[in-house]
């Protein structure tokens, strides 16, 4: 399986390794002095043509944040902010001891509400903070706006954070720093990829960027940040603009299918889209969660608790994945099930062949360690399993041995099985979406059951022991997918093994927990092995199927 796809954070590209080069060339002296960051600011200023005193360098747009709460709040002054915004505003205004006003500014138009930030104005606000593109909605303001705003408060100070800019239709920056209250921030975490670095800066009048130096360390950004981010702004503006090419047209596509499969995105100009989800949020989350991808939640801010955030990524290969596992969630075209635990109650014939199996050996084994050596994993062959509970009680048994004896009397015993859910489940769920079986079992045994359930005829393909390698290798698991000529499935096991090949395999594992086994035990191993959610039966997929 792929590494872990972070899309909660909003990072930008992947920067080239060559660019790791001005490390190299870095001078040694520059690690003993305290950095100087006078050529980066005069480098950042030289490219939105104003004065070097004009632009200050921090770390990371965060830092200017808190230079701006140290500077013009504290106790007795007040911030006006749109709600919901950046959640680093609460964060640094508390530090200082300011008082919060809030103005919603959210809804499928994402129109700026001038004249509600006009009204806050008689709280007499000391600083009005807007983020345009706005986190999380994506929204933006436009000049005019902020111009009216910034003239109609003299006495305040207007922070556009505009971090996000490069991904939107218009930066703001020119069109707003001739006014002496206002500060533009900016940063070379997003769209230049260097959120490692910890690259930001502000820009405002020489009166502004003085009370921000004073207002925070003396040498906050580090001298090999610096360096990479000098050689970064020499060379890395084509790739950050086809990035941001890039993204534009995921933004576009995404907000397509989120629409499609009945979600509801806000319009963004952003890297990122927010998605209104309902009550499917948490379940979202989670399920692309166990296919790899991250996306940010907002579990606990009011007005945000159904709504996901995720990051358009910028590659095709990455954007690919997201949009395979919003579609494996959203749009499966096949449930796959496990058959012993999950169909099959096989506590009186599997379990008790395995105890019976290992007593013959002289070892005495009870239910619960048949449980345990399940859970531990590579359990798909119970022969296998009895071995190494006999050798485990210290006797010896080849595994020839042990299989001729575990089918004998597993032969003995399987009259006992039953079927676990309701025909008229399974057959709900299979007018619904095709399903097929991948077991462990040889293929005689599993027909077999499947017959004298009833329900054979309700699988449309059965992937046995002689067709693939055991779970928890993935290959039973994409030979189902293959017979089925689907590529998005749901697949419900009861053993780690079932979870991780579903995972391999990038299909949604659930999982249920097998008859007899300790409820609490059997659900922790599940969920550690990937399980999206452990379920209480199966009918419960008829509520969770889209």
């Amino acid at each position: 399986m792929n590494r872990r796809l972070k899309l909660d954070s909003n990072e930008g590209a992947l920067p080239p390794a060559a660019l790791l080069g001005a490390l190299a060339t870095l001078d040694p002296d520059a690690l003993r002095r305290y950095p100087d960051t006078s050529t980066l600011e005069a480098t950042l200023a030289g490219r939105i043509d104003v004065a070097a005193e004009r632009v200050i360098v921090t770390a990371g747009a965060d830092d200017a944040i808190d230079r701006v709460c140290r500077a013009y709040l504290g106790s007795g002054r007040t911030m006006l902010l749109p709600e919901p915004t950046f959640e680093m505003f609460d964060h640094f205004a508390g530090l200082s001891g300011g008082t919060l006003v809030r103005v919603p500014w959210k809804g499928r138009s994402g129109a700026f509400p001038l004249a509600a930030f006009l009204a806050g104005l008689a709280e007499r606000p000391a600083v009005i903070a807007v983020v345009s593109p706005n986190n999380p909605t994506g929204a933006t303001a436009s000049a005019a706006d902020l111009r009216h705003l910034a003239q109609a408060a003299p006495d305040a100070l207007l922070l556009l954070d505009h971090v996000y800019v490069e991904y939107a239709d218009a930066d703001l920056t020119q069109a707003l720093i001739d006014l002496p209250n206002v500060v533009v921030l900016r940063t070379l975490s997003k769209a230049w990829g260097l959120a490692g670095c910890r690259i930001g800066y502000a820009i405002g009048s020489p009166d502004v960027v003085a009370r921000l130096r004073a207002a925070g360390a003396p040498y906050a950004v580090a001298a090999p940040s610096v360096a990479v981010a000098l050689r970064q702004l020499a060379v890395g503006e084509p790739a950050v603009r086809a990035h941001v090419a890039c993204v534009r047209e995921e933004r576009v596509a995404l907000s397509a299918r989120l629409s499609a499969w009945g979600l509801e995105p806000l319009p963004s100009q952003a890297n990122f889209i927010l998605v209104e989800c309902g009550e499917r949020a948490p379940f979202l989350t989670a399920a692309v969660a166990a296919l790899g991808v991250a996306v940010r939640t907002f579990a606990q801010r009011p007005g945000l608790t159904s709504a996901l955030r995720i990051t358009l990524p910028g590659s095709a290969a990455e954007f690919g994945r997201l949009v395979a596992a919003l579609e494996t969630t959203l749009a499966p075209e096949a449930l796959l099930f496990d058959m012993d635990g999950v169909l099959a109650d096989v506590q009186a014939s599997q379990r008790a062949a395995i105890a019976a199996t290992a007593q013959s050996f002289g070892v005495l084994v009870t239910s619960a360690q048949i449980s345990a050596a399940i859970r531990t994993g590579d359990a798909a062959s119970d022969w296998r399993v009895t071995r190494r509970l006999i050798e485990g009680g210290g006797k010896h048994a080849s595994l020839d041995d042990v299989t001729t004896r575990f089918q004998s009397l597993y032969m003995s015993l399987r009259e006992r099985e039953v079927l676990i859910p309701d025909h008229s489940v399974l057959e709900r769920l299979a007018a619904r979406r095709p399903l097929a079986i991948v077991t462990g079992r040889p293929r005689a045994e599993a027909q077999w059951f499947l017959e004298r359930a009833g329900i054979a005829h309700l699988f449309a393909t059965v992937v046995a022991m002689e067709d693939a390698p055991a779970k928890p290798d993935p290959a039973p698991v994409r030979l189902a997918l293959e017979r089925l000529g689907v590529r998005r499935a749901w697949m419900v096991g009861d053993t780690p093994d079932d979870m991780r090949a579903a995972t391999q395999a990038d299909v949604l594992p659930f999982a249920v927990v097998a008859p007899g086994d300790e409820p609490a035990l059997a659900a922790a191993a599940l969920r550690d092995a990937g399980a999206v959610r452990v379920l209480g039966q199966i009918t419960d997929l008829l509520e969770l199927m889209p």
